[in-house]
């Protein structure tokens, strides 16, 4: 071969190359200002005033809207008894979101800098930011005491799903009564099998609080395993409870944990189900819900759990008897990270 054939050989592949960048561009722009354009059929949607006062207009829930237009990803409003109806947006965008008792947190990008991150941003009941905190990784959980004084989010600094093995996350705990911040679980004691357990793998995430504003339970990844743990915030330790449990949710009587288990046999990209844990007894319960759920469900009474699963836009909510019995139903579509108020 010529050299100048090798030349136009070259000069072929580099303009081929260009032109496929440009087309990746140009396509990604196209999406983009499609997400912006409200979709027909869509929920109506209108900007107003959202607020996480508890009681303030009823039973509420907020969210965070994935219906395509100018009002995505902001957090927006329904009534608890209308989920399908007209949304009010509030203009503050999260990516992660929950609230209790006038407190919310908000997992958030942050594109102020001179490169791209993510923050927690602690708001109050009017949605105005209180404190927030650099993240240092992708955001994935997020957690409001019961109370309103504690706040925890877990974000992934390695990978990009539970699904597999190969990711690192990072679960930090803000008390907003003294302002102390504990960037990471890893800093607490763990007592495994009774034992003081240390190791460089662990990782933790899916925070839950009980309503003495002090236990919490998690997720403890270490050795392959996953592990259910209690912790104490005055003791700064943790205590494994028991093997095969991810994203804990506490009922609001703080008798039963909601939670996804890997089940063997099924797919490793869609491993999990829903399973309802009697704290007293031990005793686990499957939920009617038969998908695999990469969720902290959120309990809506005692009785119920919503979680979402991906949907036409993003993701939709559904809702399911937390004592096995029913079937899962559609709750609304085009939401994600949902906190029930009032």
């Amino acid at each position: 071969m010529t050299l100048q054939r090798r030349i136009l050989i070259l000069v072929s592949a580099v303009v081929l190359l260009a032109a496929v960048g440009v087309l990746a561009v140009v396509r990604a722009s196209s999406r983009a200002d499609e997400r912006n354009r409200t979709q027909a059929g869509g929920p109506a949607i209108t900007r107003g005033e959202v607020s996480l006062t508890p009681g303030a207009g009823g039973r509420r829930i907020v969210f965070r809207n994935m219906a395509w237009g100018p009002h995505r990803d902001e957090l927006a409003t329904v009534p608890a008894d209308a989920p399908r109806g007209a949304r009010t947006a509030s203009g503050v965008s999260c990516l992660r979101f929950h609230a209790a008792a006038g407190t919310g947190i908000c997992l958030q990008a942050d594109k102020g800098g001179v490169q791209d991150g993510y923050r927690a941003v602690v708001l109050d009941a009017g949605l105005k930011e209180v404190v927030a905190r650099p993240l240092a990784g992708i955001p994935t959980r997020a957690r409001v005491s019961p109370g309103g004084h504690l706040v925890a989010w877990t974000v992934f600094v390695g990978g990009d799903s539970y699904a597999g093995t190969n990711f690192s996350t990072r679960t930090s705990l803000l008390d907003l009564r003294t302002g102390k911040f504990d960037a990471s679980l890893e800093d607490f004691t763990i007592r495994k099998d009774g034992k003081t357990y240390r190791n460089a793998d662990v990782n933790f995430w899916g925070v839950t609080f009980a309503a003495d504003e002090r236990t919490f339970y998690a997720t403890l990844a270490t050795g392959g395993q996953t592990h259910l743990v209690r912790g104490d915030l005055v003791e700064r330790t943790v205590t494994t409870l028991r093997e095969n449990l991810e994203c804990p949710s506490l009922s609001p009587d703080g008798t039963r944990l909601v939670f996804k288990k890997r089940v063997p046999g099924l797919s490793p990209d869609a491993p999990w189900r829903l399973y309802a844990l009697d704290l007293a007894s031990m005793q686990e319960t499957p939920l009617a819900e038969q998908r695999s759920v990469d969720d902290q469900v959120v309990w809506t009474d005692d009785r119920t759990v919503v979680y979402s699963l991906p949907g036409d836009f993003g993701a939709d909510l559904y809702a399911v008897p937390a004592d096995g019995s029913g079937a899962p139903s559609p709750l609304m579509a085009s939401a994600l990270a949902p906190a029930f108020l009032g």
